[in-house]
């Protein structure tokens, strides 16, 4: 039993000596950042969450993970528990917010009672042909050009010294469920893909990636969902030609099947675009996978580790 089942991530936050690269970046990543008064620049997607991406004036850094609860009755719940205080959250949206330290000394937001924001316009999804259906008929498909359009946030991957040790705190707060533990060898295991325990509603396939790491404490990515798979490549474009760097990609991963694309803030954070994952339900139950299935891909580049090891 957990103290608490969280509803999903709600935002990551940064530190960086130039918000106003890292705003031109996001621009270009397709967020829509804007500075608040109390100088934080908060960056927000086509969907109704506030903001999804925060930075602080600062030395290049990873600051905190923010998860959402259900309600402000659970967020209560969760600081009486861990005795501390449930304060107010001065950030867009408002609402209240429980922080915790994790067995890294990591900074987690547990935030509930944001107001939302308008969504955005998404333009409508266009009809594909293939080799079984022929949707569009007697009409061109014509795309604009532009960013990716970043709707949410979907899931954080975070490097820590001990997986079992963080795996364990993560889940008896805030419901975890495993979806892939990856074991190099038999018994060994070195991460695991994490969902939110939904019930009966499905969920992503991970919310947040456990991973253990000499270089710990230390943030691996965050990814961001896109409209769809012609809005990721349009956005692949946009950024190839607007000189940013790019990490990994484009290619379909095999654990979560999503079709990702990941490039480097101007400090090395490593955000990705995705699209078409797997969602599944807590019935769902958990399997085990190896480095090699965690690496490879269905189609696309090998994993930077694993193309610099064939070679």
């Amino acid at each position: 039993m957990s103290l608490i089942k969280i509803a999903d991530i709600a935002h990551v936050r940064f530190t960086a000596p130039d918000l106003e690269q890292m705003a031109a970046f996001l621009g270009e990543f397709g967020l829509k950042a804007e500075r608040a008064t109390d100088g934080v620049l908060y960056a927000r997607g086509a969907g109704p969450q506030p903001f999804l991406h925060a930075t602080a004036e600062g030395e290049p850094g990873f600051a905190a993970l923010g998860l959402r609860a259900d309600s402000l009755t659970d967020l209560e719940r969760l600081a009486q528990a861990e005795g501390v205080a449930m304060e107010d959250l001065d950030a867009p949206g408002g609402g209240k917010v429980v922080r915790l330290r994790d067995p890294d000394g990591r900074m987690v937001e547990v935030v509930a009672g944001q107001a939302q924001a308008a969504p955005l316009p998404l333009a409508p999804p266009q009809p594909h042909n293939s080799a079984a259906a022929h949707p569009r008929q007697r009409a061109p498909l014509r795309l604009p050009r532009g960013p990716s359009t970043v709707v949410r946030l979907g899931h954080c991957v975070l490097e820590v010294r001990d997986f079992r040790t963080s795996e364990a705190w993560y889940k008896s707060r805030f419901g975890f469920i495993t979806s892939d533990e990856i074991q190099p060898a038999p018994g060994m295991a070195i991460g695991a893909f994490l969902r939110c325990d939904r019930g009966e509603t499905p969920t992503d396939h991970h919310t947040l990636f456990l991973l253990q790491s000499p270089r710990a404490p230390a943030f691996n990515h965050a990814a961001f969902e896109v409209a769809d798979q012609d809005d990721l490549m349009r956005g692949h474009d946009h950024l190839k030609l607007a000189g940013r760097t790019p990490a990994w990609g484009v290619g379909r991963h095999i654990l979560g099947s999503q079709v990702f694309d990941y490039w480097k803030d101007p400090w090395g954070h490593e955000l990705e675009h995705w699209t078409d994952g797997d969602l599944f339900t807590a019935a769902d139950g958990s399997n085990i996978a190896d480095m090699q299935t965690l690496l490879g891909v269905h189609w696309g580049p090998l994993h930077p580790m694993m193309s610099g090891a064939a070679q």
